[in-house]
């Protein structure tokens, strides 16, 4: 590996101008390929095999009349101060906006307020049920939404309040150029660590065509598939950290070649070789990672872990190619004036802090694993949901639809369940049907219960229940299995089935399955750690501690995440407008990111210790003095993760501001606490057993020079 990543970076270097071309071309090609062909990201997700989703489809093919797996719209309106929506003239301007609505492109049904009964009992509020003939899956075409909104505003103008909300409406969520502050942070740390501002640029500009190139694929993808509105967005914080970070490495040892005397292009080689086989590495287990999002059977998971790990894949091509071109055009300009490790940063304090934890292992240990699992302790109580008008901005339209609705109506008009009977093996269908809708009104948390619809055959009935709490609620979480765990029973007596949908019912349906996976996918990605670490290293101290150390980074950055979005602690210092549960699919995706950046970290630092454990035999003052040196990167390198991250943590959508704080913190705690603070302690506290196997597994196991050291000479 180090033999061939040397002969391509002195290539890369010896023809610069054709590789930099190269990259241009695919930057400029696949950009306008991309503005040719992209289409809009959606907010809505589809969980084949859940109950929730297969009554869906059933209503789909028993009920296409009512439309009901369609999208659907709430438009909410409110009379202005001191009048009733009821009074002649605020009536007949609902009734024309009911007109309007039916004229919308791709809307199916319109349900008039007043014929409805949908008056608040002060009947200073009423909403219009719209129903349209894209499925929740769908997307709306612009022309709709446009339309849509543009009934909303004629309403605003006839005095009235006029709001819309419903998943017909969920925005893609999109960023609004936060990602600029944690770009700019990381340049000033780049400036510090690397000592020179053209050499602080390379790492940035490697990381404008890695995600440039990256990001313009993934829209090219939206036009053959719908993708998450999360997709490009996880895929651009990912990118982004590592594209800088890889950079970085690789900037960092050509300088400290340049520093020892060797010729450029000599220089540019054994920094690809040597940095960029620690970056393959790397590269690659962050990719497995994601690409292993792909087997838990989630659809969504799955399009986002690809698309991530295609741009890490990206960003790990332009470090070992365009980087090294790069660096053919800057020739001897980036030799430090100074400071033969060429990082521009003195070893002083990091020797001292490495000489400190050495001398005392136990309580280092102790201290920093208590404190990561007091910080935990949140994540006991965390509840899984999938976004709703609740969580969205204040601002939003959608939001204070939401907020009306409850006020006028209550909390559960925001997340009406459907039930659907099944009564094709019943010998009275209708007689079941009856049955389950009044045991279904029977349970306390039911507001109300709609009058029954059945299908042409009569086997198949539909009604609508409200609950009194609101969809993200765990009251309706359990007032969903209460209403399956009544199906059961008339199942015995009726041979009828009952099922519940609809947005709500879906939400909890997914989260519940994304809850189911979480554990064994942790377990897949810990083992995943234990095998490449051992192969890596031929150690099982190393590759055990390093799973552990992740594995307590991890429950730590989920209780942090849990403390300020689902409890609200210090939610104003970072703008957050509500509270409620935390995304289901937030800690699989977590895990899968910081699992691959955890293991950057440990592969960095450790190699470096045992590289001089190889040299001098002391385990005490090779943990001391690889720390010095490899600490230096991968703290430079976190920084730069965490500001990256951080700058997301300003946008003002919720689900963004919750992936940037989740990925900054995790980053935080993996990298100073465990990977700084831990590891040292438990290498110096194993000493020479840090680098035991057993000789047989030795034997077994491949050689990988991952460092490049066997191809020093």
């Amino acid at each position: 590996m180090a033999n061939f990543l040397y002969r391509l970076g002195r290539a890369a270097f010896d023809h610069r101008r054709i590789a930099t071309a190269a990259w241009a071309l695919a930057l400029v090609g696949l950009s306008v390929l991309a503005v040719n062909l992209s289409k809009p990201t959606a907010n809505n997700f589809t969980f084949p095999g859940t109950e929730s989703q297969q009554a869906l489809d059933i209503l789909g093919q028993r009920f296409p009349t009512l439309s009901a797996g369609g999208a659907t719209a709430r438009v909410v309106v409110e009379a202005p101060a001191g009048q009733t929506v009821t009074s002649d003239a605020n009536k007949a301007k609902i009734e024309t906006l009911v007109k309007a609505l039916s004229a919308v492109p791709q809307v199916a049904i319109v349900i008039d307020p007043f014929q409805a009964q949908a008056v608040s009992q002060q009947q200073t509020m009423a909403y219009i049920q719209v129903t349209f003939s894209v499925g929740v899956g769908d997307r709306l075409s612009d022309g709709t939404r446009s339309a849509l909104e543009a009934v909303a505003a004629q309403g605003r103008s006839a005095g009235l309040t006029v709001e819309v909300g419903g998943d017909a409406l969920s925005a893609s969520t999109s960023l609004g150029g936060q990602e600029t502050v944690g770009v700019l942070v990381a340049a000033f740390v780049l400036a510090l660590t690397l000592g020179s501002l053209v050499a602080a640029g390379l790492p940035l500009l490697m990381a404008v065509a890695g995600i440039g190139v990256g990001l313009a694929a993934i829209e090219i993808a939206s036009n053959f598939s719908t993708l998450s509105s999360f997709t490009p967005i996880l895929a651009l914080m990912l990118g982004l950290a590592v594209a800088i970070d890889y950079s970085l490495f690789i900037v960092s040892r050509y300088r400290h070649e340049l520093a020892t005397g060797r010729e450029p292009r000599d220089a540019a080689g054994r920094a690809v070789a040597m940095a960029g086989s620690a970056v393959v590495f790397a590269g690659s287990t962050v990719v497995v990672a994601l690409a292993a999002l792909a087997v838990v059977g989630i659809p969504v998971l799955a399009q986002i872990g690809l698309a991530a790990a295609f741009t890490v894949v990206v960003s790990v091509l332009v470090a070992l190619t365009l980087l090294p071109a790069m660096l053919g055009f800057l020739g001897r300009r980036l030799r430090p004036s100074a400071d033969p490790e060429g990082d521009g940063v003195r070893p002083g304090l990091l020797v001292r802090w490495a000489s400190l934890i050495t001398r005392r292992p136990i309580p280092v240990i102790v201290l920093a694993a208590l404190g990561l699992l007091v910080v935990a302790t949140p994540a006991l109580n965390m509840r899984l949901g999938l976004p709703d008008d609740s969580s969205a901005s204040p601002a939003t339209t959608q939001r204070k639809a939401y907020d009306l609705l409850s006020e006028g109506f209550g909390a559960g008009f925001n997340g009406p369940l459907l039930v659907v009977v099944d009564g094709s093996e019943s010998a009275d269908p209708k007689g079941a049907a009856a049955q389950a809708r009044t045991s279904v009104g029977s349970l306390s948390d039911v507001a109300y219960v709609s009058p029954a619809v059945s299908d042409q055959t009569g086997k198949f009935t539909l009604f609508q229940v409200i609950p009194k709490s609101g969809p993200s609620d765990a009251a309706t979480e359990a007032l969903v299995a209460q209403i399956r765990a009544a199906g059961s029973g008339l199942k015995t007596q009726t041979a009828a089935t009952i099922s519940v949908t609809g947005r709500t019912a879906l939400n909890i349906d997914i989260s519940q399955k994304m809850q189911d996976a979480l554990l064994p996918f942790l377990i897949i990605v810990v083992g995943l750690a234990i095998v490449l670490l051992t192969i890596v290293f031929h150690s099982i101290v190393v590759p055990v501690k390093a799973a552990l150390g992740f594995v307590l980074s991890l429950v730590a950055t989920l209780g942090a995440v849990v403390a300020v979005f689902q409890w609200g602690w210090f939610g104003s210092l970072i703008g957050l407008g509500s509270t409620g549960p935390i995304l289901s699919l937030l800690p699989m995706i977590v895990i899968a990111m910081v699992f691959g950046l955890a293991m950057d970290y440990e592969l960095f630092l450790v190699t470096r210790m045992r590289e001089e454990h190889a040299r001098h035999g002391d385990p005490t003052a090779a943990v001391v003095t690889g720390f010095a040196h490899g600490a230096k990167v991968v703290s430079a390198a976190a920084i730069i993760m965490i500001s990256v991250f951080g700058g997301f943590v300003l946008s003002d959508d919720p689900l963004i501001k919750s992936f940037g704080f989740s990925l900054a913190v995790a980053v935080l705690f993996d990298a100073f606490v465990v990977r700084l603070t831990i590891v040292p302690a438990v290498m110096a506290l194993a000493g020479k057993r840090a680098w035991w196997l057993p000789g047989w597994l030795d034997r077994l196991l491949p050689s990988i020079d991952v460092d490049g050291s066997q191809a020093e000479a």
